[in-house]
């Protein structure tokens, strides 16, 4: 009989403690609970800590146009995302962030040699700037130190696949994806964005041989942090968190940053690839995803730029979700929207592939150079003495032109107008297209279940 007592009380015992482990929540609390709860008391409070670690990024966008002068100048910008820890909005839209210019670099040789011979002798310098302090809502400002990630500096916007979508998948993303949009273009309003004749300004001093160099408004870059931030702790009922790591509804859009640089001239097809969620999930004001929590995938498929203009093409998809606590889940993703460069003409179809597209004005520069050439390349009176001003602007712009009517070679005239005829159509026709890349910290937002209606099973 002492034995049976014995066994049922070590039984009685084990059970206790498997029930105890399966109540103990999945993210990262305090080591002591701010209640003396009983254990299993859905009311025990736990204290959160709301802290920006290290590698958290920023996106800080310019505020205005900067003439570079000197390293130590000056500059400011926004931020262009919120910023969250765990579930709370520690940093909002439109943050102040101020800065200065770190370093002023000097073009590669290459580079420099080419705009030599296209008589532009003040090339475009690698520009490195360093941001210092954020200014809080209330005045108060915090210092800051973060590292620009590489690849950015660019002027960015959001691409999405919602034109391209149809049937129930448009009907389920379109709200959010144009939410999303709306909150881009809410912290775009910012910029002071310059007018028809500032722009036309700056083309006109582009041209010139010798022109300054500016950084435009709405540059967008992506800074991590070099060292925490501190926003205090939220105490927050057990309760309030047993909904983590529950599926998201079909139509869920979670927006996330990339964690792996992504490049179609150099990544590898099934590559590995990370995200961590930047902004809590919630369904029904229910806490499912909250920040911190990683997504891992692959690359489907990748194609690297190719001659006759054939741009490269990225093709990701997430199937793992890590949250916090370390307990991983099988999810069925897709890429619905995401930063890309303005440059790239980029384009996301509805199965979340990017590419980078050419641009229509490739038509109209070829026809103007085509048309200068043939100008510069006809008769001596064939439109004056416009010949072999023509043939100088379609090879080398302003000095082209100088030179063109300080010569009046009719020669001349034929061999410019032919090097800048051809040039003219193999960059834009026959020449090596374009990669599409993503830096970290890229933005993306990242559509659940629209593929098919399996919820998530928990990884063995």
């Amino acid at each position: 009989m002492m034995g049976i007592a014995r066994s049922s009380t070590i039984t009685l015992a084990a059970l206790l403690a498997i029930e105890a482990h399966a109540q103990t929540p999945m993210w990262p609390t305090s080591p002591k609970p701010v209640s003396n709860a009983s254990a299993g008391d859905t009311s025990t409070q736990h204290s959160i800590a709301l802290s920006l670690p290290v590698g958290t990024p920023l996106q800080v966008a310019l505020d205005r146009e900067v003439r570079v002068k000197r390293v130590g100048q000056p500059i400011q910008g926004h931020l262009m995302q919120p910023v969250y820890a765990f579930d709370h909005l520690v940093l909002p839209l439109d943050t102040k962030v101020q800065g200065h210019i770190a370093r002023i670099g000097s073009p590669g040789g290459k580079q420099l040699t080419l705009s030599i011979l296209n008589a532009d002798f003040t090339p475009a310098r690698p520009i490195q700037v360093s941001f210092d302090e954020i200014v809080l809502a209330d005045g108060r400002q915090m210092p800051l130190h973060a590292a620009v990630v590489p690849g950015s500096g660019q002027l960015i916007s959001l691409v999405d696949s919602a034109s391209s979508q149809s049937g129930p998948a448009k009907h389920g993303f379109s709200a959010k994806i144009s939410e999303a949009k709306q909150e881009w273009g809410q912290a775009m309003q910012q910029v002071e964005q310059p007018g028809k004749m500032h722009r036309a300004l700056r083309m006109g001093e582009a041209q010139l041989p010798v022109h300054p160099q500016y950084i435009d408004a709405g540059t967008l870059y992506y800074a991590d942090l070099q060292e925490p931030l501190d926003f205090g702790s939220e105490s927050v009922n057990a309760q309030e968190l047993q909904s983590i790591g529950t599926p998201p509804p079909p139509g869920s859009l979670a927006r996330a940053s990339l964690v792996t640089p992504l490049d179609s001239g150099t990544t590898k097809h099934g590559a590995a690839v990370q995200a961590v969620v930047s902004k809590p999930l919630f369904a029904e004001d229910l806490l499912i995803l909250p920040q911190g929590t990683l997504l891992n995938g692959s690359v489907l498929q990748v194609q690297p730029a190719r001659r006759l203009k054939h741009n490269g093409q990225l093709r990701i998809a997430f199937h793992e979700l890590v949250l916090p606590s370390g307990a991983t889940f099988r999810v069925d993703t897709t890429l619905k929207a995401i930063q890309a460069a303005e440059s790239d003409s980029p384009s996301l179809d509805q199965e979340g592939g990017a590419k980078a597209t050419n641009p229509k004005s490739r038509y109209v520069t070829t026809g103007i150079s085509v048309s200068l050439a043939m100008v510069g390349s006809g008769g001596k009176n064939d439109v004056g003495n416009a010949g072999p001003a023509a043939g100088g602007a379609t090879a080398f712009r302003l000095v082209g032109i100088a030179v063109g009517l300080a010569v009046r070679s009719h020669s001349l005239a034929i061999l410019m107008s032919a090097y800048g005829g051809s040039r003219s159509i193999y960059t834009n026709f026959f020449g090596r297209g374009r990669n599409i890349s993503f830096p970290k910290d890229t933005l993306m937002d990242i559509g659940f279940g629209d593929r098919t209606a399996a919820p998530m099973s928990v990884i063995p």
